[in-house]
């Protein structure tokens, strides 16, 4: 999870080159979003891009207790590249990347993310 607080830059870019396979927002609460019931509880978008390998990979735009608009700029159906805009998240927020198993995790927990710039991980091949 990438945790942004109301001081950070809330764009977000798109993780992996793919396919945009599903795009769907979910209404929900305001928690904190560092809280872990917050990925399930608040109001979020979910996004799964498929590669060219076939591994989907999802991303959850999450709303905060302060943030509570998501925006997001990608349909079904579209192909994106590594760092095209995804959407915006206004305020305090976070967001979540699902990956296979076999990924290798290029961040630590605590470490400062800079969006379209930071690798946080790499995928098997």
């Amino acid at each position: 999870s990438v945790f942004m607080t109301v001081f950070n830059v809330h764009a977000n870019w798109v993780p992996v080159a793919g396919e945009v396979q599903y795009v769907k927002h979910h209404s929900g609460r305001f928690m904190a979003a560092n809280l872990p019931k917050s990925s399930t509880d608040n109001e979020r978008s979910t996004i799964v891009i498929r590669t060219a390998n076939g591994q989907d990979i999802l991303i959850r735009q999450i709303a905060g207790a302060i943030a509570r608009r998501i925006v997001t700029y990608v349909e079904p159906g579209e192909t994106v590249d590594l760092n095209d805009f995804i959407g915006f998240i206004k305020f305090g927020s976070r967001v979540d990347i699902f990956l296979p198993l076999d990924t290798e995790i290029m961040v630590k927990l605590g470490d400062k993310t800079w969006g379209g710039e930071t690798q946080v991980a790499r995928l098997a091949k």
